[in-house]
């Protein structure tokens, strides 16, 4: 049987406003529209549901019976359009997240891309920043939501672990090293490096890997960005320790990325979030889509 929609809504308003004037002012049509559609709801269902005299409008007993049913169907419906037109939402909206620099050399790009084929309205603007501005973005809801180094995070924050990032050696073709499959820390030694600033997130958890290993590196150049030592290697200035995620594939020919080994260094990036704070429709469908892309690489090192 096929539902009157607009005759049940014209019943439930002719009954809940006592006539049919009142009833096509809250409907917004004419009286004679509003009699014509409960006519045709009537006629359907074979029944008389509001009694018509010059003087008064009322219920008859099956229309009492009705009312409530009624309500409740238009209610059903109403809510059930309002849920799709949220999830139609999801779809359309700005985005702001915050990563730290290296996440938007090969990792970003990829989620990114997908993103903008489900949902080509929306606009996503990246904050890239070391690891400390990552989670004050975040905390001061600058971005919706973060990738991070993980560790020592704020109380007020919640994080989701995406993968591991292992440390490499990065030089150029024609290093002294270049032809190696692997290199120790140990091997480092003679020769000039560029290594992450102190200020970087890099920075403090390479130090306390290497604490206790006695070694003797020559940190000739320090940088804040993986970027900038990546365009220093590239001009034979040294070589670099940096995370893998930094090297763009493809994008020079002329550098080498070699495992550096005796300790296997990685770092772990995770997502962070403030604690209690529901995202935006179209930043939870970004979200989604980093914390899946997590459960497909099972924790696998990035570039492998």
């Amino acid at each position: 049987m096929k539902i009157d929609t607009l005759g049940v809504q014209a019943f439930v308003a002719v009954a809940e406003q006592g006539g049919f004037q009142k009833a096509a002012d809250v409907l917004h049509i004419t009286q004679t529209a509003v009699t014509q559609r409960l006519r045709n709801l009537e006629n359907s269902l074979g029944v008389t549901l509001i009694e018509r005299t010059t003087r008064s409008v009322g219920l008859t007993r099956i229309g009492r019976d009705f009312l409530p049913q009624a309500r409740r169907l238009l209610a059903e419906l109403s809510a059930a359009l309002t849920e799709i037109r949220e999830t139609g939402r999801a779809a359309r909206g700005d985005v702001s997240i915050a990563c730290v620099p290296t996440v938007g050399v090969q990792y970003l790009p990829r989620i990114l891309q997908e993103y903008a084929a489900r949902y080509p309205e929306n606009r996503v603007k990246v904050l890239d920043h070391a690891s400390s501005g990552v989670a004050e973005a975040v905390l001061r809801r600058e971005a919706e939501f973060g990738i991070n180094i993980a560790g020592g995070h704020a109380p007020d924050l919640v994080s989701l672990p995406l993968l591991e990032d292992q440390f490499v050696l990065i030089c150029r073709d024609d290093h002294p090293l270049a032809r190696k499959r692997r290199v120790t820390w140990r091997q480092l030694e003679p020769h000039a490096l560029i290594f992450a600033g102190q200020v970087s997130g890099n920075r403090v958890l390479l130090d306390a890997a290497l604490a206790n290993d006695g070694l003797a590196l020559n940190f000739n150049y320090e940088v804040q960005r993986s970027s900038t030592a990546v365009g220093l290697v590239e001009e034979g200035v040294a070589a670099a320790v940096v995370p893998r995620l930094a090297m763009q594939r493809g994008a020079y020919p002329r550098l080498r990325v070699i495992p550096l080994v005796e300790p296997m260094i990685t770092r772990s990036l995770v997502l962070v979030a403030r604690k209690g704070t529901r995202l935006s429709p179209a930043a939870q469908a970004l979200y989604d889509m980093f914390r899946d892309r997590a459960e497909s690489l099972g924790g696998r090192y990035a570039g492998r």
